[in-house]
């Protein structure tokens, strides 16, 4: 999970993403929201029309493998009326390599919300080993309201999808507007699906695509988001969850607002230990021999920039965009300590350091998919869409208790606690179509987790493990970054290879090691 500034509404997902429009226009405000009430999924019986389908396969894209094929299946909008309004579901397929051996499907989730995973199973950014994909039919899909699956659209501009705002007293007023605008665009827009984009939905949306492919049960590969996201579906539908790999998890009681405050925890161990590991190193970083000595140099750049920007490869940057860029990536020691360099070098009039991509080398496995005719703002839309309905009891509605969350957590995770606190158009937005979801159960799956990592970090993993008692973890000790399975060779994937090949969990939690700055 890897994003530009502007992007960290798509809290966790892996990179911005881009789709194609849906068969069905996007839903509109005509229809009132539902009364937002306890919902259970309904029976088989109601059900039939949409497990009953026979899915029309067709080549996904002719600059794609021939034999990776797509269709589009119909769900309800809600499922407490699956009579009534049906939306588009985009869903892929790429056959298991070896029929003979073929296990079943291990459906793709990269993370978001708000992340297009139609593209996963042919990305070059994930790559599976081959014993899994002699296995298994890997499957993808848009979940609703992205990409291809009746997508949302707000109408929001360029500004209005970036969410990086520092808490500024001279500012608030006018981050209270652009977090009610967001919100009342997004009503406009589109009131009649915005109760219905919950995780649950998808959940069993994912549960819809299983009968349709005539599985008994699923396997499930999941990032980030994805991990939440697999849970809830084995919360809702423990008997169908076979094989599960939940890959940088997040906290399922922190969701959401806990989790950008997570976010900020994480962000400042991670700055902690950075500091540490730059001062072994001032030889060639001259950022300071002590761990002090490189935390004053890092803060005296961001007091500088907010006087005079810094020239970044072309991008002034204050020193609010400093911390805002950086904040994933001090879990990179080493990129983190070059990049502050330049900076540093930049501020004082040397040449400036060349344009660059992401902060962080590790990508996440999001998709490519053509932007077609999806709403330009869909990523951004979509993820608030569902980090504000998911929850009913976790955003305030006083922007008062805004400000001084983000005053506070600004004392406490100076690099990026404000930011993590201050306000958000979930402040204003309307409930979702029922509560969130309480994630206990003893469906067995399989937790992979970098210590290192401040988009989803350590703790909450480790929470997230004792939520699904049947559970084994593998945590990668000095492991860097968001994402471990098919990102780079971790330590950790022969562990998920066997269980997927296998369906054998380890005997008890594992820790395997790689080292710092790698």
């Amino acid at each position: 999970m890897t994003h530009t500034p502007r992007r960290t509404a798509a809290l966790l997902a892996a990179t911005a993403a881009t789709a194609l429009l849906g068969a069905l226009p996007p839903v509109t405000a005509a229809a009132a929201p539902r009364a937002a009430t306890p919902q259970t999924s309904p029976s088989p019986d109601a059900l039939r029309p949409y497990t009953a389908q026979r899915p029309h396969w067709r080549r996904c894209d002719v600059h794609q493998p021939a034999a990776f094929r797509c269709a589009t299946v119909k769900v309800p909008l809600d499922y407490a009326d699956p009579g009534g309004r049906t939306i588009d579901l985009a869903i892929s397929r790429l056959a298991a390599g070896d029929p003979k051996q073929r296990r079943g499907v291990l459906l793709l989730n990269p993370g978001g919300p708000g992340g297009s995973g139609l593209d996963l199973p042919v990305t070059s950014a994930l790559d599976l080993p081959r014993e899994v994909k002699q296995r298994y039919d890997l499957v993808g899909f848009d979940p609703r309201g992205v990409g291809r699956s009746t997508p949302l659209g707000c109408g929001l501009t360029d500004d209005e999808q970036n969410d990086e705002r520092p808490y500024r007293d001279a500012t608030f007023a006018k981050d209270v507007r652009w977090a009610r605008t967001v919100a009342d665009k997004c009503r406009s827009a589109a009131g009649g699906l915005l109760p219905h984009l919950t995780t649950r939905n998808v959940a069993r949306d994912m549960d819809v695509v299983r009968a349709v492919l005539g599985e008994k049960k699923i396997s499930y590969l999941g990032y980030s988001y994805g991990t939440y996201l697999g849970a809830v579906y084995a919360q809702l539908f423990p008997r169908r969850a076979d094989r599960f790999v939940l890959d940088s998890a997040a906290d399922p009681a922190l969701i959401w607002r806990g989790t950008f405050q997570e976010m900020a925890r994480g962000a400042e161990a991670a700055f902690t230990r950075w500091c540490a590991w730059t001062a072994g190193r001032d030889a060639t970083y001259h950022l300071g021999a002590t761990p002090a000595a490189v935390r004053q140099s890092f803060w005296d750049l961001v007091r500088r920039a907010d006087r005079d920007p810094v020239d970044s490869g072309g991008r002034l940057l204050t020193g609010d965009g400093i911390r805002s860029e950086l904040r994933p990536a001090f879990v990179h020691v080493r990129v983190a300590a070059e990049k502050v360099a330049e900076l540093v070098k930049a501020a004082r009039g040397e040449a400036p350091p060349a344009p660059s991509g992401t902060a962080a080398p590790t990508p996440d496995p999001a998709p490519s998919v053509s932007a077609g005719t999806v709403p330009a703002d869909n990523e951004a839309a979509s993820a608030w869409a569902f980090i504000c309905a998911d929850t009913r009891t976790s955003w305030p509605r006083d922007p008062e208790r805004y400000r001084r969350d983000a005053i506070r957590d600004k004392a406490r995770y100076p690099l990026y606690g404000d930011i993590a606190s201050t306000i958000k158009p979930c402040a204003f937005w309307e409930q979702g179509s029922e509560p969130g979801t309480t994630v206990d159960n003893g469906v067995a799956a399989l937790i992979l987790q970098n210590e290192w990592d401040s988009q989803t970090p350590l703790p909450g993993a480790r929470n997230m493990h004792r939520a699904l008692h049947g559970s084994r973890m593998v945590t990668v000790e000095g492991g860097e970054g968001h994402g471990v399975y098919g990102l780079g060779g971790s330590c950790a994937d022969r562990t998920a290879t066997a269980y997927l090949t296998t369906g054998r969990l380890p005997a008890g939690d594992l820790t395997c090691r790689t080292p710092a700055g790698k």
